[in-house]
Formats: C-alpha cells, sequence, structure tokens
C-alpha cells in the first residue's frame, strides 16, 4: 500500500485554490516528494506532513513551476531539522537547474550539517529497493530532455498459513520467519518443511505509477500495464488538442485513452488548468475511463491492489472522485 497526497495540482501558474506541482509518497518508513513547485514547503505545514524522513526527491523535469520551490525547502532543511542527508533526482538538465538553484541561491557559501546529493536519473534505473518494494524511473516525452516517470511496486508475496504451520507443529519464533523468506527448515523431531508446505499462492504487489508533464503517451501502456493507480498530468481538454501536442501536454481524454490502454484500476488526473473546472475535466476522462479522479490540493488516496481509494479529512471514509 502507498500513501499519496496531493500537495500542488495546477498547470504551470498557481491559481487561488491550486499550489504548484508537488506530491507526497509515503510508504512504510519511506517518504518520498515527486517535484517541488514554488510554495511546496508551506503546502506540507498545511497538510500536517512534516518535513521528518522527507530526504528524498524525485523531478519529473527541470520547468520551474516543478522545481523552485527547492530553493526554500533546502534552506529550511538544512538549518532546522535533523537530517543528515537530502537526495534530489533528476535528468541531466533539470539538476544543472537545481545545482544553481541549491547551491548558486539557496546555500550559496553556508556550511550545513546536510549533505545535499543530486543524482542523475538513467532509463530505467533502480532509485531503492527493498525486501518489499522496488522504485524505479522511466523516460517520458515532454519538452526538453531528461523527463522522467516513477513506478512504485510491491514485490509479490506469498501468505504465510497459519492453520497449515500449526497443523505441522511450526513452532513460532524463528523457523517461521526462515519459511517465509522461502528458506526449509529442520525441526527438532528431524522433520524438514518446506516454504511450500505453509505458504499460500503468489499475491502480486500494489503497483503505482506517477508520470508529470507528458507530450505523448506513446511506449508508455506497457510501463503502466495492470497498474492499480495512473497519476498523469490533464492540462486540456480535446477542443485544445492541437495547442496540447503543440506545448508538449495532453488532453483529459489522452490521459484516459492511456489509462484504458494500460489496464489500470484507477487514474488520477493533475496540472489542472486555470482555464477548466475540475469537473470538465473529469467529464472528458469518465467518457473513457469512469474511474478517474481529478485531483484538488491536499486531497489524500490510499493505494491498494483495488485502486485509489480517497480519503477525507479524518481519513476513515472513502468519497467519491
Amino acid at each position: 500500500m502507498f500513501e499519496l497526497v496531493f500537495l500542488g495540482t495546477s498547470a504551470s501558474t498557481p491559481s487561488a485554490h491550486r499550489g504548484l506541482s508537488a506530491h507526497m509518497v509515503m510508504h512504510r518508513q519511506y517518504r518520498f516528494l515527486i517535484d517541488c513547485g514554488e510554495g511546496t514547503q508551506r503546502q506540507i505545514l498545511r497538510a500536517g506532513l512534516g518535513f521528518k524522513r522527507l530526504d528524498k526527491v524525485l523531478l519529473t523535469h527541470s520547468h520551474l513551476d516543478h522545481i523552485l520551490g527547492l530553493g526554500g525547502l533546502v534552506s529550511t532543511l538544512a538549518r532546522w531539522e535533523a537530517m543528515e542527508h537530502f537526495d534530489i533526482y533528476g535528468g541531466r538538465s533539470t539538476l544543472r537547474r537545481v545545482r544553481d538553484l541549491v547551491f548558486g541561491v539557496a546555500l550559496r557559501g553556508d556550511k550545513t550539517p546536510v549533505t545535499v546529493n543530486l543524482i542523475e536519473l538513467k532509463p530505467g534505473m533502480i532509485i531503492l529497493e527493498d525486501e518489499k518494494f522496488v522504485l524505479s524511473a522511466f523516460p517520458v516525452q515532454h519538452r526538453g530532455n531528461g523527463c522522467f516517470g516513477f513506478s512504485f511496486e510491491e514485490k509479490a508475496r506469498r501468505p504465510f498459513l497459519e492453520d497449515k504451520a500449526a497443523t505441522l507443529n511450526v513452532p513460532f519464533g524463528p523457523e517461521r520467519g526462515q519459511l517465509v523468506r522461502g528458506e526449509p527448515v529442520t525441526l527438532s523431531d528431524g522433520r524438514v518443511i518446506q516454504p511450500d508446505d505453509v505458504l499460500g499462492e503468489e499475491i502480486p504487489g500494489t503497483k503505482y505509477v506517477h508520470i508529470g508533464d507528458l507530450g505523448s503517451t506513446r511506449h508508455l501502456a506497457d510501463i503502466c500495464r495492470d497498474a492499480d493507480t495512473l497519476v498523469v498530468e490533464a492540462t486540456y481538454t480535446e477542443e485544445e488538442a492541437d495547442m496540447a501536442k503543440q506545448f508538449g501536454h495532453l488532453t483529459a481524454a489522452q490521459g484516459a485513452r492511456l489509462a484504458k490502454e494500460a489496464n489500470v484500476k484507477s487514474l488520477i488526473l493533475t496540472h489542472i488548468s486555470r482555464r477548466h473546472t475540475a469537473r470538465e475535466i473529469r467529464q472528458e476522462a469518465r467518457a473513457i475511463f469512469p474511474n478517474t479522479f481529478v485531483a484538488r490540493d491536499f486531497d489524500h488516496f490510499m493505494i491498494t491492489r483495488e485502486g485509489a481509494q480517497k480519503q477525507t479529512a479524518d481519513k476513515r471514509q472513502q468519497t467519491s472522485g
């Protein structure tokens, strides 16, 4: 399961109700910030998330509405947060701008206890992997080179069958841990218990795909295939398809067609232009892909094998998109 909080959902410039692109993804002990538009650190505070354990930023591309908040955020973290390192991931052209912003402006001449690492993304790069999930980057087409999307995917697991273990008199303790890890164990009476004796059928993990600004959905269906949730931009409607193509963006219908082709469970659209209401974007997309949400600032979703479940303010009840 992944938690997703939208901190900024506007396209290009902020509006009275939408900040610039920023999204928080949480999984177990990990916290990731995807993009960091102007004003992001205030949005983090307004959302009640705080800065604790926020040591990784994933940047989709180099445009200022996606990175300009990094200067203030890094400055705050360097002075007030007990953090050893802060890792910023992006394409080569993105990191060139970030280097000027962070080291040329925000931290110019300062010695801080926080080490800021700029890490260049490559197509197919594994950003983080542990025993339960893997985070990877893939290239996307926008304006210019070095634009990326991100795939968060839990690894498949086999559930431990307590009733079978009890029948075989497998004791509680390290023996059960070995079996869960796929290792056979020898019991005190000499019997050898194989993992297949106590593990059920494999259960796929949750898959969440996040794409920022996008000019073409070509070649992305396989990457998004069977995702439980896909997040992608919807700056324009079909009436403006020519303008969308000119500026390297998508219409709501194009995002919905990608979701349908890739057989995802749920679609969340963001990066909404001030010229459109959420209702207009939602209606166009739902005509093609019904299980579509249009994100607003501070929307909170739980991403599970059932798709995206939108949380109310008390985070207990699911609401409609």
